[in-house]
């Protein structure tokens, strides 16, 4: 039996769960107030800060440090990487310390593994960061040299969702062909090929279907002619791109709950924005059966949104053709980090190196 440390933080929360193998035996979520955040100068000043709350908060539910086989974090924005469970080396270390993408929570995930599994002597990995990046080449052209297509998205969802789907059929992630749509405050789809994911349409940097904070695919010009209109500083247009864009922009909402209940009272514009929003995703999906030469194998559905009958019905309604669809509601992102550890500690996997 492996029993695993995870360590997930946000950016005023710390997510822990403590695993036996697959089995969760600890799940708590470590609430940070503005105030005591906001007395750090950055990120990586937190540390020691939400370090204590987590060994606290290990010993208030009877887990002694000692009995603990390997310790896991969240990865944060490092340089483009493939997919997989890497050991939190020096250089990874390094880099989460000194974030080459700029600052996020998620860098303390592996940094805080690294320091609880070196006081006990176990190893520390991360699993599947937000930057894995397996594109195949003819995927980065955007039609602009200086602004190539990247991934940055949600990997860790999207890989596990697969590998869940994989097992229900018996057979390894590596051995299916699959689209995954991570639905939630940023959308993703995902081609899924041969164990690598091979295109995406990113959820953070304005690509594929808007979503409930986010405005991704604008027309170009009209972009450029906002930017340069005079009427928004340049924070305030990233703000309408990632944060203020999508459901938040036309309804003032990023809640698809709150969206599904104004459809069911008659709201005729959150109707025309909710029917917007799937019929975005289905084009996403379309284009993305267009990488797999249409041999998919299965369509997957999954985030918060998924949840929704309403949508998850229409997007069947829409793509069934294709392939058939599976619905996996909601990210659990604590089990996806302890089963990339556990194929680590259990020689199915190697854990790469940074």
């Amino acid at each position: 039996m492996i029993r695993s440390l995870i360590i997930n933080p946000g950016s005023t929360s710390t997510k822990i769960g403590v695993f036996e193998d697959e089995k969760q035996i600890l799940d708590k979520t470590l609430r940070h107030s503005t105030e005591e955040i906001n007395q750090y100068p950055n990120i990586y000043a937190q540390k020691d800060f939400r370090k204590q709350m987590v060994v606290d908060a290990l010993k208030e539910e009877n887990i002694e440090i000692s009995s603990l086989n390997v310790c896991v974090g969240r990865g944060g924005l490092l340089k483009s990487i493939p997919g997989g469970t890497y050991a939190v080396t020096d250089a990874l270390l390094n880099d989460l310390i000194h974030p080459i993408q700029g600052e996020h929570a998620s860098n303390l995930g592996g940094i805080l593994a690294r320091e609880i599994g070196d006081s006990i002597g176990v190893p520390s990995f991360i699993v599947d960061p937000v930057v894995v990046d397996e594109m195949e080449p003819v995927a980065r052209l955007s039609g602009v040299p200086e602004v190539p297509r990247v991934s940055i998205d949600h990997p860790l969802n999207q890989k596990a969702m697969a590998r869940k789907y994989a097992k229900s059929v018996g057979k390894k992630y590596e051995d299916v062909n699959v689209i995954v749509v991570h639905m939630g405050g940023g959308s993703s789809c995902g081609v899924h090929k041969g164990g690598r994911m091979v295109d995406v349409y990113a959820a953070l940097n304005g690509d594929g279907a808007f979503s409930p904070e986010r405005a991704n695919g604008v027309p170009a010009l009209g972009l450029v002619e906002l930017c340069f209109s005079g009427k928004y500083t340049y924070e305030e247009m990233k703000k309408k791109i990632v944060g203020g864009g999508g459901l938040n922009a036309y309804l003032g909402t990023n809640d698809m709950r709150e969206v599904n209940e104004m459809c069911a009272k008659g709201d005729e514009k959150a109707i025309l924005v909710r029917d917007a929003f799937i019929y975005q995703i289905c084009k996403n999906i379309g284009a993305c059966a267009t990488v797999l030469k249409g041999k998919v194998d299965q369509i997957i559905l999954t985030g918060g949104i998924a949840y929704g009958k309403e949508v998850t019905d229409a997007i069947k309604d829409r793509v069934e053709w294709i392939a058939p669809v599976s619905v996996y509601a909601g990210e659990d992102e604590l089990l996806a980090l302890a089963q990339g550890a556990l194929r680590v500690m259990n020689g199915e996997e190697e854990a790469k190196n940074y």
